[in-house]
Parts: structure tokens; C-alpha cells; sequence
């Protein structure tokens, strides 16, 4: 089996920030999130880890058009009608954004697809909320759909989505009618949400895990994404689920469960991480470095960095003990 590389192949460029009224004037981080994870990598000195690739082209009206209505997708574009029903700021610079947010997330699927040794990482959100016909959540395209689409299109495989966002991705089970090819490029049973709490939660990512290795062991499943999204964290502002322990080690079984799988079938299984939510009004710096702990664990369980460290110290007061910044 060929042995995994080293970094992590990270698909980023500031093209794919809004910088536009979302610091200030936005609940949501998810459009500014991409660069201000980047900055903190470069700030906690974890750049080692990661291998960066910017040159990839953003998606034009038609990639959107896989999974939208073609009025919705003209109505972003144009600011007009239903523009605002992912709840975001509108500006030029976030439709600009989103055709690479949303390409960086194909692109890095591609690659591992391709380039199976290689772990691959989109450092984007806002994605598994919208709908055929509208934005929702702080989510404009159905990234994961449309890019899940065209690697079926391209090359007949199927993936599988570990989604641990505090909230339910509704996305892909709300684009079946739509698009019905996805039930070929997400298999039904195949958009994982865990729920619980802490030991529940565990569970029901590790039943998660098997139905998908049953999968993958019959040649029906041919990629993963792991999302580990922020917000699944109990002391996230609108989330929750698990403590910081159990939080982390989520990203450590899903690491271990992927060196076993790859063990097993002979061959590096192909795996993209992807960001989605988080929420901390008082300290988004908190959020941040859920991501990074994740990202570690994956970089040193799974790529073999032994030099990574995975300890970190959290800020996470309990929602009633905090004060706003």
C-alpha cells in the first residue's frame, strides 16, 4: 500500500473569502472563516503541515445550475428576488467568493480521488443547508452536492459525507428529487449526521462509520469527506453535542477508522476535511482551534507528522459564563 504523504493538500486562495461586511455586520463567519483559519495556522506555527494549492478555476452559473433552480442562481448573481435567503450580507465580493469557496471543495475531492495517498483539505463552510431553490442557513450553493455530481459524472464513483455540524445537513437529502443522479453520487444512508451527547454522540458516529465501511468493503463507496464542523461543540453559541473531549475524539476515531479501512482494502481510501459551522460571539479564536486540533489529529493519525502537537488549550466557558467581545 502506498504510504501517505506527509502534508496535507490544502486548496485555498483569498478569492474565495468575502471580506465584505461579514467581520461586523454578519453572525455567521463562514464566508470570511476560509482566510481567518489560514491566518491562525500561520499564527499557532502549523503551516508545516499543510501544502497549499490556489490556482484552481471557481465555478461558473452552470456548475451551480447542477443542483439550483436556474432563477435562484440568476437571483444571487443579480441580488434580486430570494438573493438573501442564506441570511448572509449581499455584496459582489461574496457572489464572487463562492464560485471558488465552492470549487475549492471539488477540487480537493478531485485530487484525493486522483491522488489517493494524499489527504486533501477545503478550509470552507456554508454549504449543507441550502436548497434546490433558495440559499438557507448561512448557506448560499450546495457545494457537496454539485461537487459529488460532477466526480460521478466524470469518473462513476459514489462518496460518502461525515457531517458532525452541530446541525442537520439537510441539503443532500433535500436535492434527491431534484437531482436524482445523487442518489448515485451519495448513496441513500450515506450523508452522515451523528446526534446525541457526548457517549450517544459517539455511537452514533461509530454506527456512522460501519454502515460506511460496509460499503466501501463492497465497492459501492469510493471517497469520504469528514466535516467536522465547530458548532457540534457543547459550548458553541447555537450548537452542541459534545464536550471538548469527546469533540476531539471524534477526529481521533475517524482517523484511526481510516488507517484501518485503507489497511483493509489495500489501498489509501481517499479523504477530503471540509470546515462547516461554528459560532463564539466572545472568542472565535475558540472556534478556530477546534478546527486546527482536528486538523493535527488528522495530520499526525493519518499522515504520519509525528512532530504535530494535538494539545491544546481550549477557551470554552460555559455559555452563561461568558461576556460578549
Amino acid at each position: 500500500m502506498k504510504q501517505r504523504s506527509k502534508k496535507i493538500r490544502t486548496f485555498y486562495t483569498d478569492q474565495q473569502v468575502c471580506f465584505d461586511n461579514i467581520q461586523n455586520a454578519s453572525f455567521s463567519k463562514s464566508p470570511l472563516k476560509p482566510y481567518l483559519l489560514m491566518q491562525r495556522i500561520k499564527e499557532k506555527k502549523y503551516s508545516s503541515l499543510f501544502l497549499k494549492t490556489d490556482k484552481f478555476e471557481p465555478f461558473k452559473k452552470s456548475d451551480f445550475q447542477l443542483a439550483h433552480t436556474k432563477m435562484y442562481v440568476d437571483n444571487f448573481y443579480e441580488g434580486v428576488g430570494n438573493y438573501r435567503s442564506n441570511s448572509l450580507p449581499w455584496s459582489k465580493n461574496l457572489v464572487y467568493s463562492v464560485g471558488y469557496t465552492n470549487a475549492a471543495l471539488y477540487e480537493a475531492k478531485k485530487y484525493a480521488l486522483l491522488h489517493p495517498q494524499t489527504v486533501c483539505f477545503a478550509p470552507v463552510s456554508g454549504m449543507h443547508h441550502a436548497q434546490p431553490n433558495r440559499g438557507s442557513g448561512f448557506c448560499t450553493f450546495s457545494g457537496q452536492v454539485i461537487s459529488a455530481l460532477k466526480l460521478y459524472d466524470e469518473f462513476g464513483v459514489s462518496g460518502a459525507y461525515f457531517d458532525l455540524d452541530g446541525h442537520y445537513g439537510n441539503s443532500i437529502e433535500d436535492s434527491r428529487t431534484y437531482c436524482p443522479k445523487l442518489n448515485l453520487a451519495i448513496p441513500l444512508g450515506c450523508n452522515i449526521n451523528p446526534s446525541g451527547y457526548n457517549e450517544s454522540y459517539i455511537q452514533s458516529f461509530q454506527d456512522g462509520l460501519n454502515h460506511v465501511e460496509e460499503l466501501i468493503l463492497a465497492d459501492k463507496i469510493h471517497y469520504v469527506v469528514f466535516a467536522h464542523g465547530a458548532d457540534s461543540h457543547a459550548d458553541d453559541d447555537i450548537g452542541g453535542g459534545c464536550d471538548t473531549k469527546h469533540w476531539l475524539l471524534c477526529a481521533e476515531i475517524f482517523a484511526e477508522w481510516v488507517n484501518a479501512i485503507s489497511k483493509k482494502i489495500g489501498k489509501p481510501l481517499p479523504v477530503t476535511l471540509a470546515l462547516f459551522g461554528g459560532y463564539r460571539a466572545d472568542n472565535y479564536n475558540a472556534v478556530l482551534d477546534l478546527h486546527l486540533s482536528s486538523l493535527a489529529t488528522i495530520a499526525k493519525v493519518v499522515c504520519g507528522q509525528t512532530q504535530v502537537n494535538t494539545t491544546f488549550v481550549f477557551q470554552h466557558p460555559p455559555k452563561n459564563q461568558r461576556v460578549a467581545s
